[in-house]
């Protein structure tokens, strides 16, 4: 939102410098849209083999059965999409969770969301024998809402701050971590199943994956975008939000549904990929401000981008081989992390 700096009776309130450097927010959209075409066109094109623009384009909609069509379309077409699909539904997720707490370090991965849902789904497949998308996808959601509610808890509620949350966050991503790798160790015949889960990548995921998962992720989206409204009055504090007639109970319990939506399905699809939630609410903020009926469609729009760019980046590191995702935006996070934590306004709280 556009803030102005104090005048005179009678005269027009000035801009503030924030503000009057502010670019305008439908030019932002506009280069966000530009942004995830360039990454979409990169992860189709860029990986072990290079492909041309030009046969890409070939690949997508005029195929003639080419060693390069069947690597666009059976390949790197449904790594994309997943990669633009999870990347928004981090994104997002992150966006609602900074709003909703008001904490510049609220992340999915950082709070112990994504963690839960991956204990969740390594124990539906060690402990209960569930080899099936549909059967594991439940648990993911369950432990995404888990874990929310313990660092929530451990934090403090309503008296936690920044710091605590991340404590408590860290804490519990330790122990689930552990449990996890603890499973690994006391089942060796499920290890292999449990790695897939226990790092966030976009490499070898079943578009059957994706497709089961779209309500859940719809549903969450479309419930993240209809609580914009509501959470920027909670932005505000909850005495002025009720003021404004919005429910602050109902607002934190919906927003905590949406979260769990997004997270659980993107875990259960990928596995845990922190930090996208983190970065991209700060980046977007030169163009929105705390408005969240801006944030949320530019934390969609740049969250895959950054995914997809992240995927790229771990394709050509050290070609042949391939870095995880996961593995790229945690060190990107991790840059970020620091330089957070390392504001006084941050960790004075």
């Amino acid at each position: 939102m556009l803030t102005g700096t104090r005048s005179r009776p009678g005269e027009t309130p000035r801009l503030s410098a924030t503000s009057r450097n502010r670019p305008p927010r439908a030019t932002g959209l506009v280069i966000g849209v530009a942004l995830l075409v360039v990454a979409a066109a990169l992860s189709l094109a860029v990986g072990t083999e290079h492909i041309p623009l030009g046969d890409v384009w070939s690949g997508l909609f005029s195929p003639s059965g080419s060693r390069f069509d069947n690597i666009v379309r059976e390949l790197r077409l449904p790594r994309t999409l997943i990669g633009i699909a999870i990347g928004a539904a981090l994104g997002l997720a992150g966006g609602v969770m900074q709003v909703l707490t008001r904490n510049p370090l609220a992340d999915p991965g950082l709070l112990g969301v994504n963690a839960g849902s991956s204990a969740a789904v390594v124990t539906a497949i060690s402990v209960f024998g569930i080899t099936s998308f549909t059967g594991y996808l439940w648990f993911a959601l369950v432990g995404a809402c888990v874990a929310a509610v313990a660092v929530n808890a451990l934090g403090g509620t309503r008296a936690a701050t920044p710091v605590r949350l991340a404590l408590a966050g860290t804490a519990v991503n330790a122990a689930l971590f552990g449990y996890v790798n603890g499973l690994q160790l006391w089942d060796l015949s499920t290890l292999d199943s449990m790695r897939y889960w226990s790092v966030g990548t976009l490499e070898k995921r079943d578009p059957e994956l994706l497709l089961t998962a779209l309500p859940l992720l719809i549903a969450g989206a479309l419930l993240a975008f209809s609580l914009a409204r509501p959470l920027g009055a909670l932005s505000l504090g909850e005495d002025h939000a009720r003021a404004l007639g919005t429910s602050v109970r109902r607002t934190r319990v919906l927003s905590i549904v949406a979260i769990t939506l997004l997270c659980g399905s993107a875990t259960a699809v990928c596995g845990p990929i922190g930090f996208v939630g983190l970065m991209i609410p700060h980046a977007v903020r030169a163009f929105t401000g705390p408005d969240p009926r801006w944030m949320l469609p530019y934390c969609a729009l740049f969250a895959p981008t950054l995914l997809l760019v992240a995927d790229v980046i771990g394709r050509v590191a050290v070609a042949p081989s391939e870095i995880q995702a996961d593995i790229v935006t945690s060190f990107l996070g991790g840059l970020l992390f620091i330089h957070l934590v390392r504001q006084r306004k941050v960790a004075q709280l």
